[in-house]
Protein backbone atom coordinates (compact mmCIF):
# COMPACT_ATOMS: atom_id res chain seq x y z
CA UNK A 1 0.00 0.00 0.00
CA UNK A 2 1.82 3.27 -1.39
CA UNK A 3 1.96 6.13 1.90
CA UNK A 4 3.99 8.33 0.43
CA UNK A 5 3.25 11.70 -0.62
CA UNK A 6 3.75 11.99 -4.23
CA UNK A 7 5.77 14.86 -6.05
CA UNK A 8 4.09 15.97 -8.93
CA UNK A 9 7.00 17.24 -11.11
CA UNK A 10 4.43 17.98 -14.20
CA UNK A 11 1.63 20.01 -11.81
CA UNK A 12 5.26 22.14 -10.63
CA UNK A 13 6.43 22.06 -14.26
CA UNK A 14 3.03 23.82 -15.31
CA UNK A 15 3.33 26.32 -13.33
CA UNK A 16 6.99 27.68 -14.20
CA UNK A 17 5.72 27.27 -17.92
CA UNK A 18 3.62 29.55 -17.34
CA UNK A 19 5.87 31.98 -15.46
CA UNK A 20 7.85 31.71 -18.51
CA UNK A 21 4.97 32.24 -21.08
CA UNK A 22 4.13 35.53 -19.77
CA UNK A 23 7.98 36.49 -19.23
CA UNK A 24 8.54 35.92 -22.61
CA UNK A 25 5.71 38.16 -23.44
CA UNK A 26 7.08 41.17 -21.35
CA UNK A 27 10.58 40.66 -23.07
CA UNK A 28 9.31 40.80 -26.60
CA UNK A 29 6.65 43.78 -25.97
CA UNK A 30 10.20 45.50 -24.33
CA UNK A 31 12.60 44.60 -26.84
CA UNK A 32 10.80 43.21 -29.85
CA UNK A 33 12.95 40.01 -29.45
CA UNK A 34 12.00 36.57 -28.54
CA UNK A 35 14.54 34.39 -26.49
CA UNK A 36 16.13 31.68 -28.77
CA UNK A 37 17.52 28.68 -27.06
CA UNK A 38 20.21 26.62 -30.03
CA UNK A 39 19.65 22.87 -29.69
CA UNK A 40 23.06 21.11 -31.35
CA UNK A 41 22.59 17.65 -32.13
CA UNK A 42 25.13 15.59 -33.27
CA UNK A 43 25.01 12.34 -34.75
CA UNK A 44 21.15 10.18 -35.42
CA UNK A 45 20.58 8.93 -31.80
CA UNK A 46 16.94 8.20 -31.98
CA UNK A 47 16.50 9.10 -28.46
CA UNK A 48 18.18 12.17 -28.30
CA UNK A 49 16.82 13.05 -31.73
CA UNK A 50 13.34 13.17 -29.79
CA UNK A 51 14.74 14.62 -26.59
CA UNK A 52 15.55 17.25 -28.85
CA UNK A 53 12.16 17.66 -30.67
CA UNK A 54 10.51 17.76 -27.26
CA UNK A 55 12.53 21.12 -26.51
CA UNK A 56 11.96 22.33 -29.63
CA UNK A 57 8.73 22.10 -29.45
CA UNK A 58 8.13 23.18 -26.09
CA UNK A 59 9.82 26.25 -27.15
CA UNK A 60 7.11 26.95 -29.25
CA UNK A 61 4.81 26.44 -26.86
CA UNK A 62 5.96 29.06 -24.65
CA UNK A 63 6.48 31.34 -27.45
CA UNK A 64 10.25 31.04 -27.81
CA UNK A 65 12.27 30.75 -30.72
CA UNK A 66 14.55 27.88 -30.84
CA UNK A 67 17.35 27.10 -33.74
CA UNK A 68 18.47 23.24 -33.98
CA UNK A 69 21.50 22.61 -35.51
CA UNK A 70 22.49 19.22 -36.43
CA UNK A 71 25.89 17.77 -37.41
CA UNK A 72 26.58 14.34 -38.77
CA UNK A 73 28.02 11.17 -36.21
CA UNK A 74 31.47 11.35 -37.92
CA UNK A 75 31.80 15.41 -36.49
CA UNK A 76 35.37 15.91 -34.77
CA UNK A 77 35.96 17.93 -31.76
CA UNK A 78 37.18 21.07 -33.01
CA UNK A 79 34.39 21.09 -35.58
CA UNK A 80 31.84 21.17 -33.07
CA UNK A 81 33.55 24.08 -30.97
CA UNK A 82 33.55 25.70 -34.25
CA UNK A 83 30.06 25.37 -34.04
CA UNK A 84 29.38 26.47 -30.94
CA UNK A 85 31.70 29.23 -31.20
CA UNK A 86 29.59 30.60 -33.71
CA UNK A 87 26.54 30.28 -31.53
CA UNK A 88 28.02 31.82 -28.69
CA UNK A 89 28.86 34.64 -30.38
CA UNK A 90 25.77 35.39 -32.35
CA UNK A 91 23.51 38.04 -30.50
CA UNK A 92 20.61 36.44 -31.58
CA UNK A 93 20.94 33.16 -29.96
CA UNK A 94 20.44 33.34 -26.34
CA UNK A 95 20.96 29.80 -24.78
CA UNK A 96 22.92 26.87 -25.94
CA UNK A 97 22.11 23.18 -25.26
CA UNK A 98 24.54 20.45 -26.58
CA UNK A 99 22.61 17.43 -26.62
CA UNK A 100 24.87 14.71 -24.71
CA UNK A 101 25.90 11.62 -25.19
CA UNK A 102 27.95 12.72 -28.17
CA UNK A 103 29.51 9.97 -30.88
CA UNK A 104 33.16 8.73 -28.55
CA UNK A 105 35.78 10.73 -31.14
CA UNK A 106 34.41 13.97 -29.76
CA UNK A 107 35.85 15.60 -26.78
CA UNK A 108 32.75 16.33 -25.04
CA UNK A 109 33.90 18.48 -22.59
CA UNK A 110 35.71 20.95 -24.79
CA UNK A 111 32.66 20.91 -26.60
CA UNK A 112 30.97 22.25 -23.69
CA UNK A 113 33.57 24.84 -22.13
CA UNK A 114 33.01 26.29 -26.04
CA UNK A 115 29.51 27.19 -24.91
CA UNK A 116 29.87 31.35 -23.15
CA UNK A 117 28.69 31.15 -19.93
CA UNK A 118 25.77 33.82 -20.56
CA UNK A 119 24.32 31.46 -23.08
CA UNK A 120 24.83 28.31 -20.75
CA UNK A 121 21.53 27.44 -19.76
CA UNK A 122 21.74 23.46 -19.18
CA UNK A 123 24.49 24.68 -16.08
CA UNK A 124 27.44 22.05 -18.02
CA UNK A 125 30.37 24.80 -17.98
CA UNK A 126 33.17 24.65 -15.21
CA UNK A 127 31.95 28.33 -14.87
CA UNK A 128 28.25 26.99 -14.17
CA UNK A 129 30.03 24.12 -11.60
CA UNK A 130 32.04 26.28 -9.40
CA UNK A 131 28.70 29.07 -8.87
CA UNK A 132 27.04 26.51 -8.09
CA UNK A 133 29.27 24.80 -5.51
CA UNK A 134 30.05 28.83 -4.44
CA UNK A 135 26.24 29.57 -4.47
CA UNK A 136 26.71 32.16 -6.64
CA UNK A 137 24.38 33.92 -9.59
CA UNK A 138 25.04 31.72 -12.50
CA UNK A 139 22.58 28.80 -14.54
CA UNK A 140 21.85 25.61 -12.97
CA UNK A 141 22.40 22.14 -14.28
CA UNK A 142 18.67 21.68 -15.40
CA UNK A 143 17.91 18.78 -14.05
CA UNK A 144 19.28 19.00 -10.19
CA UNK A 145 17.94 22.77 -10.16
CA UNK A 146 14.13 20.91 -11.23
CA UNK A 147 14.64 18.89 -8.29
CA UNK A 148 15.77 21.56 -5.65
CA UNK A 149 12.53 23.46 -6.83
CA UNK A 150 10.70 20.55 -6.26
CA UNK A 151 11.88 19.86 -2.72
CA UNK A 152 10.79 23.53 -2.73
CA UNK A 153 7.21 23.65 -3.64
CA UNK A 154 6.49 20.35 -1.27
CA UNK A 155 8.57 22.55 1.84
CA UNK A 156 10.63 19.26 2.42
CA UNK A 157 13.02 20.10 4.61
CA UNK A 158 16.94 20.65 3.45
CA UNK A 159 18.50 22.85 6.19
CA UNK A 160 20.37 20.08 8.56
CA UNK A 161 19.02 17.30 6.57
CA UNK A 162 20.90 14.16 5.82
CA UNK A 163 21.04 14.16 1.93
CA UNK A 164 21.86 11.17 0.05
CA UNK A 165 23.07 11.52 -3.74
CA UNK A 166 23.65 7.72 -5.52
CA UNK A 167 25.32 8.51 -8.48
CA UNK A 168 28.75 11.19 -9.74
CA UNK A 169 28.11 11.94 -12.95
CA UNK A 170 29.45 15.36 -14.22
CA UNK A 171 25.81 16.34 -15.55
CA UNK A 172 23.52 14.99 -12.20
CA UNK A 173 25.25 13.62 -9.28
CA UNK A 174 27.90 16.12 -8.57
CA UNK A 175 25.93 19.46 -9.10
CA UNK A 176 22.89 18.17 -7.21
CA UNK A 177 25.30 17.57 -4.48
CA UNK A 178 26.77 21.02 -4.80
CA UNK A 179 23.17 22.60 -4.75
CA UNK A 180 22.08 20.53 -1.68
CA UNK A 181 25.39 21.77 0.44
CA UNK A 182 24.87 25.55 -0.44
CA UNK A 183 21.16 24.99 0.94
CA UNK A 184 22.77 23.67 4.18
CA UNK A 185 22.02 19.86 4.08
CA UNK A 186 24.78 17.58 5.19
CA UNK A 187 25.39 15.42 2.16
CA UNK A 188 26.98 12.11 0.99
CA UNK A 189 28.10 11.42 -2.44
CA UNK A 190 27.76 7.31 -3.07
CA UNK A 191 28.78 4.97 -6.31
CA UNK A 192 29.99 2.10 -7.16
CA UNK A 193 33.00 1.85 -4.55
CA UNK A 194 31.02 3.15 -1.55
CA UNK A 195 31.03 0.14 0.85
CA UNK A 196 27.52 -0.89 2.53
CA UNK A 197 25.31 0.98 0.63
CA UNK A 198 22.00 0.35 1.72
CA UNK A 199 23.04 1.13 5.27
CA UNK A 200 24.00 4.81 4.01
CA UNK A 201 21.21 5.26 2.07
CA UNK A 202 19.05 4.18 5.29
CA UNK A 203 20.43 7.06 7.03
CA UNK A 204 19.41 9.86 4.53
CA UNK A 205 16.50 12.25 4.87
CA UNK A 206 16.85 12.86 1.01
CA UNK A 207 17.50 10.35 -1.14
CA UNK A 208 18.61 11.15 -4.87
CA UNK A 209 18.76 8.51 -6.90
CA UNK A 210 20.94 9.16 -10.04
CA UNK A 211 22.44 6.10 -11.23
CA UNK A 212 20.51 5.03 -14.91
CA UNK A 213 20.29 1.29 -13.33
CA UNK A 214 16.23 0.41 -13.26
CA UNK A 215 15.17 -0.37 -9.36
CA UNK A 216 18.22 -0.05 -8.40
CA UNK A 217 17.42 1.55 -5.06
CA UNK A 218 15.33 -0.92 -3.06
CA UNK A 219 12.32 -0.09 -0.74
CA UNK A 220 13.53 -1.36 2.47
CA UNK A 221 16.83 0.85 1.82
CA UNK A 222 14.38 4.15 2.63
CA UNK A 223 14.47 5.46 6.01
CA UNK A 224 10.82 5.92 6.43
CA UNK A 225 9.60 9.28 6.20
CA UNK A 226 12.52 10.46 3.70
CA UNK A 227 11.62 12.16 0.36
CA UNK A 228 12.92 10.19 -2.65
CA UNK A 229 14.03 12.23 -5.94
CA UNK A 230 14.48 9.24 -9.04
CA UNK A 231 16.48 11.09 -11.54
CA UNK A 232 16.42 7.71 -13.62
CA UNK A 233 15.05 7.39 -16.94
CA UNK A 234 15.14 3.51 -18.23
CA UNK A 235 13.27 1.59 -20.61
CA UNK A 236 10.74 -0.92 -19.68
CA UNK A 237 8.47 -3.33 -20.50
CA UNK A 238 5.56 -1.22 -20.15
CA UNK A 239 6.88 2.36 -20.53
CA UNK A 240 10.19 3.63 -18.71
CA UNK A 241 11.07 3.09 -15.31
CA UNK A 242 13.27 4.67 -12.46
CA UNK A 243 16.17 4.15 -10.32
CA UNK A 244 14.18 2.85 -7.12
CA UNK A 245 11.65 0.65 -6.55
CA UNK A 246 8.54 2.99 -6.64
CA UNK A 247 5.97 0.72 -5.23
CA UNK A 248 8.44 -0.93 -2.21
CA UNK A 249 10.15 2.61 -1.76
CA UNK A 250 6.53 4.33 -1.92
CA UNK A 251 5.40 2.52 1.37
CA UNK A 252 8.22 3.77 3.65
CA UNK A 253 8.74 6.81 2.63
CA UNK A 254 7.20 10.55 3.09
CA UNK A 255 7.85 12.05 -0.10
CA UNK A 256 8.57 10.27 -3.78
CA UNK A 257 9.02 11.57 -7.07
CA UNK A 258 6.81 8.97 -10.18
CA UNK A 259 8.34 8.07 -13.10
CA UNK A 260 7.46 9.55 -15.43
CA UNK A 261 6.13 12.55 -14.25
CA UNK A 262 8.23 13.41 -11.63
CA UNK A 263 12.02 14.70 -12.44
CA UNK A 264 11.96 14.54 -15.96
CA UNK A 265 9.00 17.73 -16.55
CA UNK A 266 11.21 19.63 -14.35
CA UNK A 267 14.41 19.46 -16.39
CA UNK A 268 12.90 20.79 -19.73
CA UNK A 269 10.93 23.54 -17.01
CA UNK A 270 14.26 24.90 -15.74
CA UNK A 271 15.86 24.92 -19.31
CA UNK A 272 13.18 27.35 -20.49
CA UNK A 273 13.05 28.96 -17.49
CA UNK A 274 16.68 29.21 -17.76
CA UNK A 275 17.33 30.46 -21.33
CA UNK A 276 14.47 33.56 -20.67
CA UNK A 277 16.62 34.47 -17.82
CA UNK A 278 19.65 34.45 -20.29
CA UNK A 279 17.62 36.45 -22.93
CA UNK A 280 16.98 38.89 -20.02
CA UNK A 281 20.21 39.41 -18.82
CA UNK A 282 21.53 39.47 -22.20
CA UNK A 283 19.04 42.15 -23.74
CA UNK A 284 19.41 44.58 -20.32
CA UNK A 285 16.11 43.50 -18.51
CA UNK A 286 18.15 42.00 -15.77
CA UNK A 287 21.19 42.12 -13.98
CA UNK A 288 24.26 39.84 -14.23
CA UNK A 289 23.10 38.93 -10.37
CA UNK A 290 19.15 38.06 -11.54
CA UNK A 291 17.98 34.90 -11.32
CA UNK A 292 20.38 33.35 -8.13
CA UNK A 293 17.00 30.98 -7.19
CA UNK A 294 17.45 29.01 -10.30
CA UNK A 295 20.27 27.97 -8.97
Amino acid sequence: MTTAKIIDGKAVAGKIQQAVAARVRLLVERTGQRPCLAAVLVGNDLASERYVSRKVKLCEELGLASKKVTRPDTTATQELVDVITELSRDPQVHGILLQHPVPKQIDERAAFEAIDPAKDVDGVTFDSFGRMFYGLPGFGSCTPAGMMRLLEAYQIPVRGSHAVVIGRSAILGKPMAGLLLAADATVTICHSKTQDLPGVVRQADIVVAAVGRPKFVQGDWIKPGAAVLDAGFNPGPKGSIGDVDYEAAAERAGWITPVPGGVGPMTLAILMEQTVLGAERQLGLASPDAGRETT
